[in-house]
């Protein structure tokens, strides 16, 4: 029974490591850190990669194809999404040359270089290096990686990605992965960088995350910094990602009536335009109609010359009757 037990776990360690072709494949036990075991390498060139459990979600295969993501052949159909996430590394001139993420139902052709796997990885060692791999040049290559570990350890690292030591780019990437990828933590971590990042960027990124946001909360976050954020521009932003969701009409209304900052009335005329055109299109004329500020009027007449709608047509015909 144990020998069963174990022939199990070491297949379910195969399992996690993808099919590789076209590479030579040398496997090796982790051990130490990853940065050290890579450094024994060489210089490379060298691919070399690892397993990781990912957090829960609906995120297809995670197959590549020169940029574009694209079914594994064969590759089973997972209702629940993928178990593991596959970190690959390219190395050249001793330096991380390609950071990409894949799933264990992909198949990887190797052009040719050695193919270095290393099998039972801790989550700790994959993500202290990744950050290493973090910086404002480098975009978000390491910070996506990041954000698919499964556990509080990569909260604890996304955490210290969002400090505002951190650059503005790093933080504004960690925001959008935060809001896409973790949840009711994610969220929470969004908040408080909206309350106290010094960045006027970085905040905007935040309520862009927000939107992103799956859980239940966040329409009604979103709604309260549309309707109550002390900056205009955040109120702005806000009602701008309404707009792109369902039952947002009220909200954004209201804003053009009632909002205390111009700017604002015009960013949520902008927003009417967005909502589908049965529900933006009667707003918009009503606030041309009726508004009393006749900026706010003027815009609303702009975005209505923009559309295509018959009753936006038949509303100017009626303006310019002599």
């Amino acid at each position: 029974m144990k020998l069963f037990l174990v022939v199990m776990a070491a297949a379910g360690l195969f399992a996690q490591q993808p099919p590789v072709e076209n590479a030579k494949v040398e496997a090796h036990a982790f051990s130490g850190t990853l940065e050290g075991q890579l450094r024994q390498l060489g210089p490379g060139p060298f691919w070399a990669g690892y397993s990781e459990p990912i957090i829960p979600g609906q995120r297809g295969d995670m197959c590549w194809n020169n940029g574009t993501n694209s079914n594994a052949e064969n590759a089973p159909v997972r209702l629940e999404g993928p178990t593991a996430l596959v970190v690959l590394l390219r190395i050249e001139n001793s330096q991380v040359d390609q950071l990409r993420v894949t799933s264990p139902d992909c198949r990887l052709d190797g052009g040719a270089l050695p193919f270095h796997w290393f099998s039972g990885v801790p989550a700790e060692a994959s993500l202290a290096f990744l950050k290493t791999q973090v910086s404002e040049a480098k975009g978000d290559r390491a910070v996506y990686p990041i954000a698919l570990h499964a556990g509080p350890a990569a909260e604890r690292v996304l955490d210290e990605l969002t400090a505002t030591s951190q650059p503005e780019r790093v933080r504004e990437r960690t925001a959008f992965w935060l809001g896409t990828t973790r949840g009711a933590k994610g969220l929470e971590t969004l908040k408080r960088m909206l309350a106290g990042d010094p960045s006027m960027k970085v905040r905007e990124q935040v309520v862009f995350a927000i939107s992103r946001s799956k859980e239940p909360t966040a329409n009604a976050l979103l709604i309260d910094i549309a309707k109550n954020d002390k900056t205009p521009q955040l109120r702005g932003k806000a009602l701008f990602w309404l707009a792109q969701k369902a039952g947002a009409k009220e909200v954004i209304s209201n804003a053009v009536s009632n909002d205390p900052d111009r700017s604002v009335k015009e960013q949520a005329v902008f927003a009417l335009k967005q909502l589908p055109e049965d529900q933006g299109v009667p707003l918009l004329i009503n606030v041309a109609k009726n508004n009393p500020d006749a900026a706010v009027r003027k815009k609303a007449m702009f975005w209505l010359g923009q559309s295509k709608d018959p009753r936006a047509i038949e509303f100017f015909a009626k303006v310019l009757q002599p």
